[in-house]
């Protein structure tokens, strides 16, 4: 049986120089090299940066892997678009619409882009009849009379049985509802898109000051998305850069010195291990966050990591979970781990159980580990173990730019609002 894997401290010997100068990351990053020299003298390093990567258009990211022609028509059920998001390993896809005209410009073309923990809340809230509680709505949908009025009787233990998403995932609702259908009501990622000529800055302040998980970027002549750039895409863009004195010369700072983790132990969103998985993932969508720790009970110590992303495993694989009565965040780490042993994916990150940093450590040092484990957040502990704070790749690129004055004047202008329906 698969174990929960003990903390594991970067350690600072671990972690050489990158030297593939030939990677398009690397080549990028001696792009900024060459306008970093050009600079004026009594910028400070901060303003420096600030100018190279104004001076750079998006359109110079190198290519996502998480942009590979990975599209999800609207008319794709949701069952379809989870097998699709599973098999490519993305959390994230943008939704075409079927009914757009041929020589739709991309705005028309693309109604969204819809993710795994959108597609959980819309499954879990037609279970929510309105008052007078009733199973009718449920029941229409395809779900026994009997399993129905366990989930609205019993609550959250009813939800996280261990059959609950055997069910679920059985059902009429899961497998007939369209992509489309659920559009606008739960946890959609904001469909805002940059164009090719927009800069290097602007992309790093929407993923860091304004939240943007992920930036599809368009040519205004092509109805197509050509790029979606994300924040892991950017740590890794970063980590092929070490070795350049730009780079260095930031990267050298420890976290103390640069004033992170912003996050500190008594702000951090936890759960314990006895508790039911689905409150982990409530937990992320009400404060609107992208992970959470999990901690021993009676401990300050964490125990593993759910992610955003492992809510993949509650659809993709929900015979796993068969056999218990509540499936609590430990027996969720557990069986995941086990599930993926079986299967040879050994790389996934939910493996890795918790990686863990001091406050000495380096700028560098923490982006070359988030690179080398494809993690989002690295928790900060003290000499004995204890959770000291945490930190996220939105928390570093907000230190490696700033928003100036006045900079996005009327960009979002014209952005349309949320739905009256949207509900996260």
């Amino acid at each position: 049986m698969a174990t929960v894997p003990e903390i594991k401290i970067m350690r600072s010997e671990s972690l050489g120089h990158r030297s593939d100068v030939s990677s398009p990351e690397a080549k990028l990053g001696m792009r900024v090299e060459d306008l970093w020299d050009e600079q004026k003298p009594q910028l400070s390093p901060n303003e420096k940066l600030n100018a190279c990567f104004e001076s750079i258009p998006v359109s110079a990211f190198p290519l996502s892997s998480d942009s590979q022609d990975i599209e999800i028509r609207s008319d794709t059920s949701l069952a379809e678009a989870v097998q699709t998001l599973s098999k490519f390993k993305v959390l994230s896809a943008p939704v075409v619409d079927v009914d757009a005209p041929e020589d739709a410009s991309w705005i028309d073309r693309y109604i969204g882009i819809v993710e795994f923990p959108g597609i959980v809340v819309w499954l879990l809230h037609q279970l929510e009849p309105p008052s007078p509680r009733s199973p009718a709505v449920a029941a229409s949908n395809g779900f026994s009379h009997d399993f129905t009025t366990d989930v609205l009787d019993n609550g959250d233990s009813a939800v996280t049985s261990g059959n609950f998403f055997e069910v679920l995932t059985s059902s009429e609702l899961y497998k007939n509802t369209k992509v489309r259908d659920i559009s606008g009501t739960f946890r959609w990622a904001p469909f805002l898109a940059l164009q090719k000529e927009n800069s290097f800055l602007t992309m790093l302040l929407l993923l860091s000051k304004y939240k943007m998980k992920s930036i599809p970027v368009v040519d205004l002549g092509v109805a197509k998305i050509e790029n979606i750039i994300t924040q892991s895409g950017v740590i890794h863009m970063l980590a092929e850069c070490a070795g350049l004195l730009w780079f260095e010369d930031w990267g050298i700072k420890t976290l103390s010195e640069v004033g992170l983790p912003i996050m500190s132990k008594d702000h951090i969103i936890k759960i314990y291990e006895d508790e039911p998985v689905l409150q982990a993932f409530k937990l992320m969508r009400r404060k609107r966050i992208g992970g959470i720790p999990v901690i021993e009970r009676n401990s300050e110590k964490p125990v593993g990591n759910i992610s955003l992303r492992d809510v993949q495993f509650l659809l993709t694989a929900p015979e796993i979970y068969h056999d218990y009565r509540s499936i609590t965040t430990k027996n969720f780490l557990v069986s995941v781990r086990e599930h993926l042993e079986k299967c040879g994916d050994t790389s996934a990150p939910i493996m890795s159980g918790v990686i863990a940093c001091t406050k000495n450590h380096t700028l560098k040092e923490l982006i070359l580990m988030l690179d080398a484990e494809k993690i989002h957040r690295i928790y900060v502990v003290d000499e004995f173990g204890n959770l000291e704070g945490l930190i996220t790749l939105r928390d570093i690129i907000a230190r490696l730019v700033h928003e100036p004055s006045g900079y996005f004047g009327d960009f979002f202008d014209g952005v349309m609002p949320l739905p009256e329906n949207y509900r996260v």
